[in-house]
């Protein structure tokens, strides 16, 4: 099955609704771009959202589930209540190089989704509910952790979103992260003169930097560690008392990833042990302060394909499942949401020169053009024409239901 028919009244008023507010939608994009903010600082993005949200005649909780800049909007079908479909907006951006992972489409992608769905709520009154969540933090917080763990997604069916890049498809690979900062206690001493009275924080943090180096070469292909020394001192002259680093671990699985942590930790704690940088010698011992973990994708394998059966109707063509499944494309906290309810975190393509990958001033630049613009709509019809094919398709959303592999259960390890 192909999913909705085009030509049907449902996704007439689906695809209208959205090609209607385009303009609108251009405009909201370019605001959020022009003034990027990192993740948990997003006011101006949050407080633009919602009022256009309110205009629209969504009921909108700004700051919800007591999270400052995240919201919630959502609309009620006059036929009944029925089944919840979801879309998530992001608009955190990145440091020093602004939306170069183009959360200012997402953001107006998730919007558009939800203003289809209420378009249908509204003219044709099949029973159901639309929630779109504003989702701060995606880049380095986990954001969508702090939602699940509130609660934001207990009544809902389904996840529908969609990122830009320079590929398209729902069946990618995320992996498994967990972000951590590492601190090291020393002593100062004069570095020529007295050397031997200082304890060498910058020391530990090269030899655990080292030994993660060296670890390498005995973990999975598919197992990621990088980190940034972020202090290394003050003087050359002085030996450091003090040093910083910010390390993340990845994994394809959070098993993979969970199985992986120990072994990195252990390189943290014997450099402090090797270098002196514990209590017992006069020092504080190691710091290690650690994020919540942020999952692997758990795609549903019907909503994926679904999306991709709508999108090439658009004309959209894409690898083949088990091509996609090789690449890996970083890391997303919707991974976790998808193991709490069925649900996808598709890609798309926004034409970047050369291909050019996320994270990068091209991509930035990229992010604000009419193409991507256009791409992004495109991406946004897929989502909502497989939210709508839930809603009213019984035989499909019990497939969706039927092959989750999750549950409710995951929240109590988030």
């Amino acid at each position: 099955m192909s999913g909705i028919s085009l030509s049907s009244e449902y996704a007439i008023t689906a695809i209208k609704a959205i090609e209607k507010k385009s303009e609108e939608l251009r405009t909201l994009s370019l605001q959020i771009h022009e003034k990027p903010e990192l993740g948990g600082e997003e006011i101006f993005a949050h407080n633009l959202l919602v009022t256009y949200l309110e205009d629209q005649g969504f009921d909108v909780t700004p700051s919800a589930y007591g999270i400052k800049t995240a919201f919630v909007a959502e609309f009620s079908s006059k036929g009944g209540e029925g089944k919840v479909v979801s879309f998530n907006s992001e608009y955190d951006a990145l440091p020093g190089i602004g939306h170069a992972c183009g959360h200012n489409l997402i953001a107006i992608g998730g919007i558009a989704a939800a203003i289809a769905i209420k378009a249908v709520f509204e003219k044709h009154e099949i029973p159901g509910k639309v929630k779109l969540f504003g989702t701060p933090d995606e880049e380095t917080g986990g954001g969508k952790v702090n939602l699940i763990k509130a609660g934001a997604y207990d009544d809902v069916d389904i996840s529908l979103m969609a990122h830009p890049t320079s590929y398209d498809g729902s069946f990618f690979r995320f992996l498994a992260i967990e972000y951590c900062e590492v601190e090291y206690f020393g002593r100062n001493a004069h570095a020529a003169g007295i050397p031997w009275e200082g304890i060498n924080a910058l020391d530990a943090m090269f030899l655990a930097y080292n030994s993660i180096g060296l670890l390498r070469q005995q973990i999975l292909p598919t197992d990621r560690i990088h980190g940034i020394i972020s202090d290394g001192g003050k003087s050359p002259n002085v030996i450091p008392d003090y040093t910083s680093g910010k390390f993340y671990i990845r994994g394809r699985t959070i098993e993979n990833l969970r199985a992986l942590k120990p072994r990195v930790y252990k390189c943290f704690e014997a450099a402090a042990e090797a270098t002196g940088c514990t209590k017992a010698n006069g020092a504080k011992d190691l710091k290690i302060t650690r994020k919540d973990e942020v999952f692997d994708v758990n795609t549903n394998v019907p909503l994926g394909e679904r999306y991709e059966e709508h999108l090439k109707k658009f004309g959209i063509k894409f690898l083949s499942k088990s091509e996609q499944e090789k690449v890996s494309r970083g890391s997303t906290d919707q991974g976790n949401v998808t193991y709490v309810v069925p649900g996808i975190h598709a890609l798309y393509d926004i034409k970047p020169p050369g291909g050019i990958a996320n994270h990068t001033p091209e991509f930035a630049e990229a992010s604000k053009t009419e193409i991507a613009h256009k791409a992004t709509l495109t991406a946004s019809k897929g989502i909502a024409l497989t939210g709508l094919d839930f809603l009213i398709d019984d035989e499909f959303s019990q497939q969706v239901r039927y092959s989750f592999k999750g549950g409710l259960h995951w929240k109590d390890s988030m």
